[in-house]
């Protein structure tokens, strides 16, 4: 268990935000800029920080966990947030609004038609909220980031580093060394991705004394074929700016802008995981003061309630949410004793002191989850119902000419809180003139082997066949359905003509 004192805690958040503030503020200015620049301070007016996305979005979410609670949080769940309360169409943010408008369902709608900014920044810089509903809890902080990010980036790099950063923000609140939490937030996504190459140039480069503006001309070489706007190259930039900067607050403030391209969200984020590494205590007085802690909107649509207007409501927010969204590490504790095959017993618990004596950084490691996100096909998407869940992926983009075909996979996957086998019957609701072939049935075991449950879903693949009649959007339903089980899973499956 790991204990963290609530002061602490307040301090840590707050810090977090004003961090974000203060970043985004000294890099709007120069957002979009492709050469090197020599900056030393604020470009803006004295007395309020200017607007920015990277916080907006976040207010949004932390809505949808107040309203909803955190168990609630998915993908599709967001995105119905995103439609209802973020106005802007731009980059990333108006291919995932069109194709959800059409009735994409997230991730997919992330990945469909959108090869130019899936791999860009929209997601990684809206990591804080994740980070600080689940402090010292980065598996918990990235699957949520999963969900955040896969809505407008699919299984893009833009994604990889939504996850990234997550790992890295909540393992800042117990873990102070820099190293460590690189090493944290690279386990916990793909070695291969250009998300970790690019990271692990900077480090490499570092390592060697090689200088900071001739690593940034390496990090703009290395993404060339990316181009601007995109994730790898921003994301090194924080990297840079931290270990060159040696997590000097305006020292790594200054070295991440001056290289340029997305000044706000380098700036932003770096504020921030500083802010919840080192709290009040590491950031600049004087830059504080210069912006104070207001919060100013960009991109939120009017008339559909307060959000917070300053970072001390912000924080009041998150610490009011704490101890719902910590609830579950707290009981994994208590029930690792009755189920120990679907508990691992890590935890953390609000307290009045913070103790970490009995904290173990490898515990923060694993790329399981990298893993999970390798073997999923990126035209996919899960439903999730009461006693199991609906995972289909499709083989190829879903579009379809009349008379075509198209082929992909269900998965059936047993829900751990009904533990036992289980029929299941598939029945598809086709367009006049289509078909599905698949089988019409599958079954799931359920048993504990080595203490993990095994066997616990099954595949079905199936073949789509268009009639003569396409239209712009072809809507199939799956209805799953098992024997005694009053609630049937609709599984929407929609083609594109």
């Amino acid at each position: 268990m790991i204990y963290l004192s609530k002061e602490e805690l307040r301090d840590r958040i707050y810090a977090c935000w004003i961090g974000k503030n203060i970043g985004g503020t000294l890099g709007t200015p120069y957002e979009g800029t492709r050469e090197l620049l020599d900056i030393e301070g604020f470009a803006s007016a004295a007395g309020e920080p200017l607007p920015n996305d990277d916080l907006d979005l976040q207010l949004v979410w932390l809505r949808a966990v107040n309203d909803l609670g955190p168990d609630a949080i998915n993908s599709k769940v967001l995105g119905e947030y995103w439609t209802s309360f973020i106005n802007p169409n731009w980059n990333e943010y108006g291919v995932c609004k069109a194709n959800m408008r059409q009735g994409i369902l997230p991730p997919m709608s992330g990945e469909y038609n959108n090869t130019l900014w899936r791999n860009s920044n929209g997601a990684w810089i809206r990591t804080e909220v994740w980070a600080c509903l689940y402090p010292a809890c980065p598996e918990k902080a990235i699957r949520l980031s999963y969900e955040d990010a896969s809505v407008d980036h699919g299984f893009g790099e833009g994604t990889y580093a939504a996850i990234f950063v997550a790992a890295v923000e909540s393992a800042a609140f117990v873990v102070k060394d820099f190293n460590q939490l690189l090493d944290i937030g690279l386990s916990k996504i793909p070695d291969d991705c250009r998300v970790a190459r690019a990271i692990n140039l900077v480090r490499k480069a570092h390592a060697e004394g090689i200088d900071w503006k001739t690593c940034r001309e390496m990090i703009v070489k290395d993404s060339e074929d990316l181009g601007w706007f995109q994730a790898p190259a921003n994301v090194a930039y924080v990297v840079l700016g931290l270990l060159y900067g040696e997590c000097d607050f305006k020292k790594s403030m200054i070295l991440a802008i001056n290289c340029g391209d997305d000044t706000d969200c380098t700036g932003a984020t770096l504020g921030s995981i500083l802010g919840i590494k080192d709290g009040m205590a590491g950031i600049p007085k004087d830059w504080m003061a210069y912006i104070g802690e207001g919060i100013k909107s960009i991109c939120l649509t009017n008339g559909h309630g307060a959000y917070p207007q300053d970072c001390t409501t912000l924080t009041d927010c998150i610490l009011s949410l704490l101890p719902v969204t910590l609830r579950e590490t707290n009981n994994q504790i208590m029930m690792k004793k009755y189920m120990p095959h679907r508990y691992n017993g890590k935890g953390v618990q609000l307290a009045e002191k913070t103790d970490l004596s009995e904290m173990n950084v490898k515990d923060f490691y694993g790329n399981e989850f990298a893993l999970s996100l390798a073997a999923r096909k990126h035209y996919s998407y899960t439903i999730e119902g009461i006693y199991a869940s609906v995972l289909v992926e499709f083989d190829e983009k879903p579009q379809i000419a009349p008379g075509g075909t198209l082929t992909g996979m269900i998965t059936v996957r047993n829900n751990n809180f009904f533990p036992e086998q289980k029929q299941y019957s598939l029945r598809y609701l086709c367009p006049e003139g289509w078909q599905v072939e698949g089988a019409r049935s599958t079954y799931c075991s359920y048993q504990y082997l080595d203490r993990e449950a095994k066997y616990n879903y099954n595949q079905v693949p199936f073949t789509i066949h268009a009639g003569e009649q396409v239209a712009a959007v072809n809507n199939i339903i799956l209805e799953v359905t098992s024997p005694g089980r009053p609630n049937p899973i609709l599984v929407p499956i929609q083609v594109m003509g």
